[in-house]
C-alpha cells in the first residue's frame, strides 16, 4: 500500500518541476523607448553595433517571426528573425555599404537569444542579443559584441526599454 501512495506524489512533484521550467515564450510586440541610464557616457554609443535596439524600436511578433524596426543615430533598420531556429538573413545598409547578417534565434523559457554573424570583407564578427521582460514589463536587452575599436575582450551592455 505504501508504494501506491508514494508513486502519485512523486509523479505530481515531477510534473510541477517540469511545469516551472517550461515557461512560455515572451511576447515582445509593441513600441519601446530606451530608458536613459544615468551612468552611461554622453552620446551613449547605443544602437547600431553599440548594443541594444537604439533609442526606439517597434517589435512585431507572431508564431514564426520577430520583426524589429530600430531607430538609431544611423537611421532606421529593420530585421526579421525566424523563431524556429533556422537562419535569418538581414542586410544592413549604411554609408553606401551593404553588410549581410545571418542570425539564429532560440528560445530559453521566456528569453529569446539571437546570435548574429556579420562578415566585414572576410572578417567575421559574432553578436549576441538576449531579449527578456523584467518584473515591471520592461524590455531588457543584453548584448555582447566584439570590441571593434580596441580589439580587447567582448563588450556586454544591458539596455532597458519602456513600452509606449
Amino acid at each position: 500500500m505504501r508504494r501506491s501512495t508514494l508513486i502519485p506524489g512523486l509523479v505530481a512533484a515531477v510534473i510541477s518541476v517540469v511545469s516551472l521550467g517550461a515557461q512560455a515564450p515572451a511576447n515582445f510586440a509593441g513600441k519601446w523607448t530606451l530608458v536613459p541610464d544615468p551612468a552611461a557616457p554622453a552620446g551613449g554609443g547605443r544602437g547600431g553595433f553599440g548594443g541594444g535596439l537604439g533609442q526606439e524600436a517597434t517589435i512585431a511578433q507572431d508564431a514564426t517571426t520577430l520583426t524589429v524596426t530600430r531607430t538609431t543615430q544611423m537611421g532606421e533598420f529593420k530585421s526579421v528573425y525566424n523563431l524556429d531556429g533556422s537562419d535569418s538573413k538581414n542586410t544592413l545598409n549604411f554609408n553606401g555599404q551593404s553588410i549581410d547578417q545571418i542570425s539564429k534565434a532560440k528560445w530559453d523559457g521566456g528569453k529569446l537569444s539571437v546570435v548574429t554573424s556579420i562578415d566585414f570583407g572576410g572578417n567575421t564578427a559574432q553578436l549576441t542579443m538576449v531579449l527578456s521582460l523584467d518584473s515591471s514589463g520592461n524590455l531588457v536587452v543584453d548584448s555582447t559584441r566584439p570590441d571593434f575599436q580596441g580589439g580587447g575582450a567582448p563588450i556586454t551592455t544591458k539596455t532597458t526599454y519602456k513600452k509606449n
